[in-house]
C-alpha cells in the first residue's frame, strides 16, 4: 500500500475512512500565508465537521489565555467565528485536543464536544497521533536524517523556569524520555546566514521539545529566542510549524496538512540552495512507516490475543482432565464400597 499525496501544499485536509481508502480534498478555504501579525480576522479553518475543527494557528498567538489584557488568542477567533459553537460550560468555551506553543504555528484541532473531545484524547494518550513539523534551523545538518533521543525536564534554575532543558543540564529536574526524527529537506541561506530546512516528528510529547532537541544538537530554531540565550531576534519569527496532523478517529480518521509557511515567495530572505527531498514524498513515506508500524502493533495484539486464548483453552483442559480423574477415582470407591456390601 503507497500513499501519493498529490501537491500536498495546496490541499489542506483529507477525511480517510482507513489508510487504504485515502481520499484528498482541495480545501475551499485556501489562504495566502503571509508575515503579517495575527488579528481577530486571521482565522483558517482547515477541516470542520460536526464534532472538531482544525484550524491553521497564526504564528505569537496563545491558544486560549486567562489574563485581561490578552485580546488576541485563537479561543477569541473562535468565539468571533463561530459563537453558536461555544460551549458554555468550559472556561474557554472550546475544547483544545492538544497545544501549540505561542511562536508556533499549523494544524490545531478542537472538539466540538464532550465526546469528540474524549474520543481525541484517547488518541493522543495511546500516542497513535501522528504529527510532522517544518522548521528552519540554524546551520547545516551534516546527517540528513538523524533520531535526537534526549531526556527533557524542567528548569528550575532562576530566570529560566519557564524554560525546558535535557538531562545533565545544571537544574533539570525530573527529566523525562523523548525523541524526535529530523529529516532534512532543504539547505539555504536565511538573511545570509546558512540554515537547514527539516521535517521534525515528535515520538514523544513533552513541552518545548521540539525546540529543545534541536538546540541541543547544535541547530537552534531560526528565530527562538527563548533557546538562543535571547540573541536569535531579528526574524520576524520562530521558523516551527506544525504541518501534518493525523489522528485515527473512529469511523473516521482525520489527515490534515496546514501548508508550507517557509517558502521564498512567503518571506523572501530565505534562499533555497540545495534539495536533498521533496516534502511531499518525505510526508508519503513518514505515513507509510506509520502504516507499517499500526500493522505491526496489530500483528503483535492479535498474537498476544491468540496465545492468551490458548493458554485459556489449556487451562480449561488440565481442570477437565483433572476433574475426570477426580470422577474416575470416585467411582472406583463407590464400586469398591458396593463390592464390599
Amino acid at each position: 500500500m503507497q500513499f501519493h499525496l498529490n501537491d500536498i501544499s495546496h490541499q489542506s485536509w483529507w477525511p480517510v475512512k482507513d489508510f487504504k481508502s485515502l481520499k484528498s480534498c482541495v480545501s475551499k478555504t485556501f489562504h495566502m500565508m503571509t508575515t503579517n501579525p495575527a488579528n481577530p480576522d486571521t482565522l483558517h479553518v482547515l477541516y470542520q465537521n460536526s464534532d472538531y475543527i482544525v484550524v491553521d494557528k497564526h504564528w505569537d498567538i496563545r491558544i486560549d489565555s486567562k489574563m485581561w489584557y490578552e485580546k488576541h488568542t485563537v479561543q477569541a477567533q473562535l468565539r468571533h467565528h463561530f459563537p453558536q459553537l461555544a460551549d458554555p460550560s468550559t472556561y474557554y468555551g472550546f475544547r483544545f485536543c492538544h497545544q501549540l506553543d505561542f511562536s508556533t504555528s499549523g494544524a490545531l484541532c478542537v472538539a466540538l464536544n464532550k465526546a469528540a473531545a474524549a474520543r481525541a484524547y484517547r488518541c493522543f494518550k495511546d500516542r497513535t497521533v501522528t504529527k510532522a513539523y517544518l522548521a528552519l534551523i540554524r546551520g547545516w545538518v551534516k546527517e540528513e536524517t538523524l533520531t535526537l533521543d534526549f531526556s527533557i525536564g524542567k528548569n528550575s534554575t532562576e530566570g529560566k523556569t519557564h524554560m525546558m532543558c535535557i538531562e545533565g543540564t545544571e537544574g533539570c529536574e525530573n527529566p523525562k524520555p523523548c525523541q524526535t526524527e529530523l529529516t532534512v529537506l532543504e539547505y539555504g541561506m536565511y538573511d545570509g546566514d546558512s540554515v537547514t530546512k527539516v521535517l521534525l516528528q515528535p515520538l514523544t510529547g513533552r513541552t518545548h521539545q521540539l525546540r529543545v532537541h534541536c538546540s541541543a544538537i547544535g541547530h537552534p530554531i531560526v528565530g527562538d529566542f527563548t533557546y538562543s540565550s535571547g540573541t536569535d531576534n531579528a526574524p520576524y519569527r520562530m521558523m516551527l510549524h506544525a504541518h501534518l496532523l493525523h489522528i485515527p478517529l473512529d469511523p473516521e480518521p482525520l489527515l490534515v496538512s496546514a501548508g508550507d509557511p517557509f517558502i521564498p515567495t512567503v518571506d523572501s530572505k530565505w534562499l533555497p540552495q540545495h534539495s536533498v527531498r521533496t516534502l511531499t514524498a518525505t510526508v508519503e513515506a513518514l505515513l507509510q512507516r506509520r502504516v507499517e508500524e499500526d500493522r505491526r502493533v496489530k500483528e503483535e495484539e492479535s498474537e498476544r490475543v491468540r496465545k492468551e486464548e490458548e493458554r485459556r483453552r489449556h487451562r480449561k483442559q488440565q481442570r477437565s482432565v483433572k476433574e475426570s480423574e477426580e470422577q474416575r477415582r470416585q467411582c472406583q470407591e463407590w464400586l469398591s464400597e458396593w463390592a464390599g456390601d
